[in-house]
């Protein structure tokens, strides 16, 4: 028989790890972010997109920061939105490079956002508003704790 010393049984149930449940809820966002917009642009795209709207002109380093990503793959993904055709990367010294939407970028975004809200109400929805807040709140300080 098994014993809490035992390292074969685990101490706390799959269900309550919290590894376990933020992989889960990534796939439920990233399920749910697929159904709604389909599969022509990706969720850490429509970050990339959200983040240059409000923040044109930043450099790819930054941008990197903003959204958590390291500087290879927002460059690798920054230079695929610019082959789409909605960014734009302009050199700055030291082989920085600028990024901004371009029309079509924007056009993209603005095409998105209706899909956003219907989204964050699909995975939000189930819980009460003050639930809700308190749910991003708590995510809020897990996040910027770890990183």
């Amino acid at each position: 028989m098994a014993t809490s010393a035992d390292p074969v049984t685990p101490p706390v149930a799959l269900a309550d790890e919290p590894g376990h449940l933020i992989r889960r809820a990534q796939q439920m966002a990233v399920s749910t972010f697929h159904e709604v917009h389909g599969r022509h642009v990706t969720p850490i795209q429509y970050a990339i997109l959200r983040t240059l709207h409000e923040t044109p002109g930043i450099d790819q380093v930054t941008l990197a920061q903003m959204i958590a990503l390291d500087t290879s793959t927002a460059a690798d993904i920054a230079a695929r939105l610019e082959t789409k055709g909605w960014i734009v990367r302009e050199v700055l010294p030291r082989r920085q490079r600028s990024l901004s939407l371009t029309d079509e970028g924007q056009a993209v975004l603005a095409a998105l956002r209706p899909g956003a809200q219907a989204m964050q109400s699909t995975l939000m929805g189930h819980l009460e508003p003050a639930e809700q807040a308190e749910f991003l709140r708590l995510l809020r300080k897990f996040v910027h704790f770890q990183g």
